[in-house]
């Protein structure tokens, strides 16, 4: 219910007004709930940030300790030429050596990486260290990285997208999709290699097994598929992400194993402030996780909806929504009041698009999910107070 809320489309701009020139002394008037930063320090929490924080919010964040670093690779910093995924890493243990020790913590640390830095032809930066790794791997075109499957786009998909802009930049031939996914890897290793480090200093520090420890993303990628790069749409590359949770709480028997429920990014907050031991507020829309592996039989989504607004124009980045289900989805493209249906099971890839499709099963999927689309769509848009 976020853009509903704030009668936005942008995170910056609430009730229309436009990107301040610089910070509100507090937070507009509608935006007065309290964030999971806050809700953890009042309840003596030890709060830090480190990285991207993705948002942008034209006031002052009250947090402990917050190190906000966002679009850029290499840049030197005093003396030293920082990579940034090497900076982050360096602030999370400078956070978690120099807390209290006396305090429970909460630390968010928001990797840059993968990201691409867009303006610079090179997009994927990655440190020297790194530049061995993949050199002689030969990594493979995704299935649906094909011209066929760019013409299944919906016809208003033309070179003023900016996702086959940016398929453009980095995967339109051999050899720069090679030189681009070997980087991209490489930064990702990055990523893993920190994480690695992060936990190293939670064991020398004693507290791993007290500690609950969630690895996430903020979105998919296409890596070409459907003749597109980097995300903004519901085709299964942009909208899915990993999710790893290290909980003391969970039974030996359910560790390393894969659960393939529904899980969303509206259950994070809930789910850490239930592993804090503090109550959930009630607008919150999404669902404590652990409840998938604490506590059995328990009832869990079978759908959700999905929404993305316009980004400048809608032919730079269309509006999109959907109802995803596991063996269907239905996307509904607002700016040009286009529809389509997904069989998942039979076509994984998305190329076939049934929504007109003369066969009565179909037909009787796509008027069923609509209607359900619609409802949920209702929902969300309203104030009203539900566990989605």
């Amino acid at each position: 219910q976020y853009l509903s809320r704030h009668k936005t489309k942008e995170p910056c701009c609430w009730n229309g007004m436009i990107k301040p020139k610089k910070k509100l002394d507090e937070p507009p008037e509608n935006w007065k709930e309290l964030s999971i930063y806050e809700l953890l320090k009042e309840n003596g929490y030890h709060v830090g940030h480190a990285g991207k924080w993705g948002v942008y919010m034209p006031f002052n964040k009250e947090i402990p300790f917050n190190v906000e670093e966002d679009g850029w690779h290499y840049r030197k910093i005093g003396k030293k030429m920082w990579h940034i995924t090497e900076k982050n890493e360096a602030d999370a243990l400078r956070f978690l050596r120099e807390r209290p020790k006396d305090q429970p913590f909460f630390l968010n640390v928001a990797f840059y990486a993968t990201h691409a830095k867009d303006s610079d032809v090179r997009q994927y930066m990655p440190q020297e260290s790194s530049m061995e790794l993949y050199a002689d791997d030969t990594i493979p075109m995704p299935p649906t990285a094909t011209e066929e499957a760019w013409q299944k786009m919906p016809y208003f998909f033309n070179d003023k997208n900016e996702g086959r802009t940016r398929w453009h930049w980095r995967y339109d031939n051999h050899t720069k999709h090679q030189t681009m996914m070997k980087n991209y890897y490489r930064m990702a290793t990055e990523v893993d290699s920190a994480c690695g480090a992060i936990l190293e200093e939670l064991v020398s520090q004693g507290v791993l097994d007290n500690t609950v420890v969630i690895f996430t993303t903020d979105n998919g990628n296409f890596h070409a598929e459907h003749g597109l790069a980097d995300k903004w749409y519901p085709h299964q590359e942009s909208i899915r992400v990993p999710l790893i949770i290290r909980d003391p709480r969970m039974n030996s028997d359910l560790r390393n194993t894969t659960n393939d429920e529904f899980t969303l990014n509206i259950d994070l907050a809930p789910t850490i402030l239930s592993a804090a031991g503090l109550p959930i507020p009630e607008k919150m829309m999404g669902r404590d996780i652990a409840q998938l592996y604490l506590s059995e039989n328990t009832e869990w989504r079978t759908e959700f909806f999905y929404e993305h607004p316009t980004i400048s124009s809608v032919s730079y980045i269309p509006s999109s929504e959907a109802l995803v289900r596991k063996n269907y989805k239905y996307m509904y493209w607002p700016d040009y009041k286009y529809e389509q249906l997904f069989d998942l099971v039979n076509d994984p890839g998305e190329l076939e698009d049934l929504f007109n499709s003369d066969d009565p099963k179909n037909l009787q999927v796509a008027l069923e999910m609509k209607k359900r689309f619609e409802e949920l769509r209702d929902i969300v848009r309203s104030d009203e107070i539900v566990t989605l």
